[in-house]
């Protein structure tokens, strides 16, 4: 399967979508990390978040690129994931599009 891809405008420029992002990550950290086990988030490169952790037993691998007005995230389904990928993509578009706009 292709990845899933998310679109999520925003109007903070690169460094203030970052930030967000940061903030958001360490609380993912805090909230999921006992549940779903490590969540490893490193910038690759200056715009590009690399984000991997587990679900379900299931590893869940994503891409962030942060553009001057929105993120396009890509994540690689696992094959049992799949069948839930609008699932996953509304859930996505809910919460990143709250967490970018708070």
């Amino acid at each position: 399967m292709s990845p899933l891809e998310v679109r999520i405008p925003h109007n903070l420029g690169v460094d203030g979508a970052r930030e967000k992002i940061d903030t958001a990550i360490t609380r993912a950290r805090a909230q999921y990390e006992p549940q779903v086990g490590p969540i490893h988030a490193n910038w690759d490169q200056e715009n590009q978040l690399s984000v991997q952790f587990s679900a379900m037993g299931m590893p869940f691998k994503s891409q962030v690129e942060v553009l001057p007005e929105e993120l396009v995230i890509q994540i690689e389904l696992p094959a049992m994931a799949s069948m839930f990928a609008g699932k996953i993509r509304e859930g996505i578009e809910q919460q990143v599009g709250a967490l970018i706009k708070a």
